[in-house]
């Protein structure tokens, strides 16, 4: 493993979570060949985060970067890849708050090994940053930031805490979905879903109860699936909301999505139905959500998934701290993201606070 990263560069970053003893036995491998500057990404990327990053970075004259953990610091190391060789400020690059300039050099190559099952960010060409002094988390984002190599080892998502397990693992859940709902979606895209959704749901379920080797192999593949799905098919309502409300209020993103999983489907089915639209797909999902949850009460497999979602702790969406007052205000900021653009079918501003509602 380190000699396919150490053959990248010669003087590499290497962006860890919080714990550099967890990621000590690679720090170690790689001194031997290359010259090692580390960073500590604790939490979700902001804005700060990755400026200090990014001039440490062009600091130590790095020429790639490697970044092992969870969807945030894969996102911080593929930032710090795509900036580290420019000369603008972060701001210059940002789309919606910043300028939107285009990168103009070529990002260092980039290498990811995620050790959770969720995000799919080392599949993506785009880096989720989050905005403080704005209240939003916007993307960085450049075709070239595509990771150079990425190395999915199951055993590193081994012992992964329970409700990280969960949160990250119902992410990736729904970026399945909703490429397959998505108005972009194509026969590639349907590949990966119709493959790694079935045993996704199987997996996360054996994994809220035990430890399962299996089923941490069956979420990995989900979790790359689903990155590679949503790169090619876009998103929807649920992850049109995450950015703008993971930004106002510094909630964990894996369980925002989690909490407005079954409401988006909802609601998503009955503007299909008031739209004369085709019900094929959403009801293919329903189906196999009732047949995954065939234990949960509720009268239809949307249902049954709510239940258990909320059974398993997942907190609703006044918990995560939304109150009542700004779900309009959340609907609207929601309404122009990107992720919405991708969404089954156009959704009013009242029909996603509806979502928010059958969320809280």
């Amino acid at each position: 493993m380190a000699g396919e990263i150490a053959g990248r560069g010669k003087r590499l970053m290497l962006v860890h979570g919080s714990n550099p003893e967890r990621i000590g036995w690679l720090a170690d491998e790689l001194r031997r060949s290359c010259q090692l500057t580390t960073f500590t990404c604790s939490k979700e990327p902001d804005l700060p985060l990755v400026e200090a990053a990014v001039a440490l970075a062009r600091d130590q004259g790095v020429d790639a970067v490697v970044a092992i953990g969870g969807g945030s610091v894969i996102d911080l190391g593929k930032a710090v890849a795509g900036l580290a060789g420019s000369t603008g400020s972060v701001l210059d690059y940002l789309e919606v708050v910043g300028l939107g300039k285009p990168i103009e050099a070529d990002p260092l190559p980039f290498i990811a090994l995620p050790t959770t099952s969720g995000t799919g960010a080392e599949a993506t060409r785009n880096a989720v940053i989050d905005v403080p002094e704005k209240k939003r988390k916007v993307s960085l984002r450049d075709r070239r930031m595509l990771p150079e190599l990425v190395i999915v080892d199951p055993a590193l998502t081994d012992d992964c805490p329970r409700s990280v397990t969960l949160s990250s693992g119902l992410d990736a859940i729904t970026q399945l979905i909703e490429p397959y709902l998505s108005v972009k979606a194509n026969a590639f895209t349907d590949g990966l879903v119709d493959r790694a959704l079935p045993d996704a749901l199987t997996a996360i379920r054996v994994l809220a109860e035990r430890e399962d080797a299996r089923a941490r192999d069956a979420m990995a593949w989900a979790s790359l699936s689903s990155g590679m799905a949503l790169a090619n098919a876009g998103l929807g309502a649920v992850h049109g909301f995450a950015g703008v409300i993971g930004g106002a209020t510094g909630a964990p993103h894996g369980e925002i999505c989690a909490s407005l999983l079954a409401a988006s489907l909802h609601v998503n089915r009955e503007a299909a139905i008031a739209a004369s639209m085709s019900l094929e797909r959403i009801d293919e999902i329903q189906a196999m959500l009732a047949r995954a949850f065939n234990d949960q009460s509720g009268n239809d497999g949307f249902a049954k998934l709510g239940r258990w979602i909320t059974a398993n702790g997942v907190r609703g969406i006044t918990e995560l701290g939304v109150p009542r007052s700004r779900f309009e205000t959340m609907a609207e900021a929601s309404r122009v993201s990107s992720s919405m653009r991708g969404n089954m079918v156009e959704l009013s501003n009242s029909q996603l606070v509806d979502i928010l509602e059958r969320s809280a």
